[in-house]
């Protein structure tokens, strides 16, 4: 199946129909943000007991907020961090991809449903 920019991999359809989509990306979205924080960290060459302090904060919180796997992390967490590394936090609110699922000579096809801007 060839991919265009509107479409998902059938990873993601298999994902959906387990109701392991939104898990899933929650845990990605989690990594990269733990990964662009240390970098940046790193770039400034900051410890984590230096972020802590900068955050005003523990640094049992900067533990959580580096460790890909603890998907606990609140907006004001991540606020403070990226203050203390002289950043602007940037989040977006984007549409979401309906699949629908159809027989079509005995084979189910997905499909995608846009929503109206």
């Amino acid at each position: 199946m060839q991919l265009t920019p509107n479409m998902k991999s059938d990873v993601d359809i298999l994902l959906q129909e387990e109701g392991m989509l939104a898990e899933t990306e929650a845990i990605a979205i989690k990594r990269v943000i733990a990964y662009q924080i240390e970098e940046e960290m790193k770039a400034q060459n900051l410890t984590k007991t230096k972020m802590a302090e900068m955050m005003n904060t523990s640094r049992a919180v900067v533990n959580r907020l580096l460790n890909p796997k603890n998907s606990s992390l609140t907006l004001n967490t991540l606020e403070a961090a990226t203050h203390a590394l002289g950043k602007r936090l940037n989040i977006s609110i984007v549409y979401f991809y309906f699949p629908l699922f159809i027989e079509d000579e005995g084979e189910r096809v997905s499909v995608y449903l846009t929503p109206d801007p």
